[in-house]
């Protein structure tokens, strides 16, 4: 498997992009928590001469300047069964809105999971293309985020709609 990647400024910092065969396996920020080890990100390339990580840095760049709501890029995370669960209830979450980790363990059918479902979030490895930043601690409180609570302010921020902002403003 061509499992590749590569380091790509953004209006986050630097972001490492992993790839692996034809799928983004993963979006890091430098500190991120959970990142692995970087032995298992392959080989280094420049993005601009990997087709996908280059549409993935592309897309990235759209969606931080604020053209772009949505990721058209093929993913393949790795987890366990329950964390796919809940990476794909992340996929559901639409750009502008937020959901809470108590609502994720509701749906999944037990509100006692909701610490179970901050640690799939928590391992979310397509940190920003899988939206774990749109997910809201109780009562709509803002916590912990892999790429830390600026950031997630940052794309909280971006995404807020018009109308809640011009709100915020006065």
């Amino acid at each position: 498997m061509n499992t590749r990647h590569a380091i790509v400024p953004t209006a986050l910092g630097d972001l490492t992009l992993a790839a692996a065969a034809d799928a983004l396996v993963g979006v890091y920020y430098p500190h991120h928590w959970t990142r692995p080890a970087r032995d298992g990100f392959g080989t280094g390339v420049d993005a601009r001469d990997d087709v996908l990580l280059d549409w993935a840095w592309i897309q990235l760049t759209e969606y931080l300047a604020g053209s772009r709501t949505a990721f058209e890029l093929p993913t393949a995370a790795r987890g366990d069964h329950f964390q796919r669960r809940v990476w794909a209830m992340l996929e559901e979450i639409p750009f502008g809105a937020t959901t809470t980790y108590g609502e994720l363990a509701a749906r999944l059918g037990d509100k006692s999971l909701a610490q179970e479902v901050g640690r799939a979030v928590g391992h979310n490895p397509l940190s920003i293309i899988v939206p774990c930043h749109r997910v809201l601690g109780k009562d709509g409180k803002l916590t912990g985020y892999a790429g830390g609570l600026k950031r997630k302010q940052f794309l909280l921020e971006l995404e807020e709609p018009a109308l809640v902002r011009a709100g915020r403003l006065f």
